[in-house]
């Protein structure tokens, strides 16, 4: 199955694009489109119209500004920034079918946008086939008329039915900063490398973008909007996220501000702004930001939540703080609970193992949240879970000296993100450690009476430098 994604993926790269792109009164898709969030019967397409097919990457630079002061040169506006990817109001639908029966192609209404919301809507498609690739066809069209003037082909893998014993594959990614791109003009070479893996799905388990770092400091919508729409301008980011699923889960920096919780804001951003915008860029479906997905009869994925119900970092740890919130734990433990896959992974945003730097006090592997930390150990460890995590800006793998829970952490998209944390800090509980670049890509293998679920800690240059195979353990 690996194989025969790795042909169709490269049959529909690079992006593309419609022809007759030169005149002012068409519309683009300079941002591509993304895909995802996919469960058995139903995924999320993301579109967003533009009004130059490419961002201006020739544009002005950013001046260094401090936070909370204009980020803009004066008589300058976000158009002549450099990389700039300005929307266009318009209307967009999506045609989509099995990759094996076009006969059965489908359509979606058309879809107004504007810039109320970046001139972005996402689409859910309903009614599809378990197992299925599914070829997706976005079309954009200016106001009024009466033809598209722009498409994206995409397309994507929907999770396996829970018989089917099939090999599944997966990369973890988190830290995305445009100023540290290892690509000046296509962005961060590790999309690259993670397309060569032919993934079934991506994971990004956030800080797709840091609205509180500088050039500009975005503490505005207008400016948090600014660097979603460059960041997913760049070619290499744009034309992957065309052709390979992703779950998406929100972190600090991609919701508001460093070790954010409930309740802040960061200029004039609010928490519910943060939110709000958070959504609508990225396919997601309806419904909680913590959800569950089988993929095919050995492999089920968790994806944790944990921004939006967290207690405030600063207050005293006890049976009350939490991260995860009352309602997301009830939900955990059932479900792990009714779960029968031979391999459970929980994917988290920041690590529940560990070990962190001492001055952090942000995730279950600090101390400012060890109740909650212990207590989630344990009940992973029971259920024989695997955990992989981002927000820490190296690779790691590691274990619990209590529970014997390990933890996989991807590190940040590019060397020059890596850092706060060295080689001479490395513990006992350290299998792993390397203070650079990469992912992580997960892969299940069915085999007669011995399945296996292979970790490997990846660089940004594509070579493996870390790898763990393991075996069906049953639950405790």
């Amino acid at each position: 199955m690996i194989a025969n994604t790795a042909r169709t993926l490269a049959a529909f790269l690079p992006l593309a694009l419609a022809p007759g792109q030169g005149t002012s009164t068409e519309v683009h898709m300079g941002n591509g489109i993304k895909i995802g969030d996919a469960r058995a019967d139903r995924c999320a397409v993301w579109i967003r119209l533009t009004a130059v097919a490419q961002a201006n990457q020739s544009g002005i630079p950013f001046p260094a500004r401090k936070a909370h002061t204009a980020q803009l040169p004066p008589a300058t506006n976000l158009s002549q920034m450099a990389g700039a990817i300005p929307g266009a109001s318009g209307d967009v639908r999506v045609r989509y079918w099995p990759a094996n029966d076009r006969s059965a192609a489908r359509s979606t209404s058309w879809a107004n946008v504007a810039a109320s919301t970046n001139y972005a809507h996402t689409f859910t498609l309903t009614g599809l086939n378990a197992g299925a690739r599914y070829i997706i066809i976005a079309e954009g069209k200016r106001p009024g008329a009466d033809r598209s003037s722009c498409t994206v082909e995409g397309q994507i893998q929907l999770p396996y039915r829970p018989n089917d014993p099939a090999a599944v594959s997966f990369c973890v990614v988190c830290g995305q900063d445009y100023h540290r791109r290892d690509d000046d003009e296509r962005g961060h070479l590790i999309y690259g490398e993670m397309q060569s893996c032919a993934p079934d799905f991506i994971a990004n388990v956030g800080d797709a973008v840091y609205y509180d770092k500088p050039k500009p400091w975005a503490d505005t919508a207008k400016l948090a909007r600014f660097k979603w729409n460059r960041f997913y301008g760049l070619p290499l980011q744009r034309d992957f996220h065309a052709t390979v699923g992703a779950y998406f889960v929100k972190d600090d920096h991609d919701t508001l501000k460093n070790d954010c919780w409930p309740g802040q804001r960061y200029g004039e951003l609010t928490w519910a702004r943060g939110l709000e915008l958070y959504r609508e860029q990225l396919p997601l479906l309806p419904g909680e930001p913590y959800r569950k997905v089988r993929w095919g009869e050995l492999l089920e994925v968790w994806f944790l939540e944990g921004r939006e119900f967290r207690s405030a970092n600063r207050a005293p740890d006890g049976p009350s703080k939490s991260i995860l919130g009352a309602a997301q734990w009830r939900w955990l433990e059932q479900t792990l609970a009714a779960s029968d896959a031979n391999f459970k992974v929980v994917v988290s945003a920041t690590p529940i193992v560990g070990p962190d730097r001492k001055n952090k006090n942000d995730n279950h592997a600090n101390l400012g949240f060890k109740d909650e930390g212990d207590r989630l150990r344990r009940l992973l460890a029971k259920h024989a879970v695997q955990v992989v995590c981002g927000d820490r800006h190296w690779q790691y793998a590691s274990h619990d000296p209590v529970t014997g829970l390990r933890e996989w952490c991807c590190g940040p998209t590019t060397n020059k993100h890596s850092g706060g944390f060295s080689m001479k800090q490395r513990t006992e509980q350290h299998d792993f450690l390397r203070i650079r670049g990469g992912f992580l890509h997960v892969s299940v293998q069915p085999a007669a009476g011995s399945p296996s679920l292979t970790i490997r800690h990846v660089g940004t240059d594509g070579e493996t430098y870390h790898e763990d195979t393991l075996r069906p353990r049953a639950p405790r």
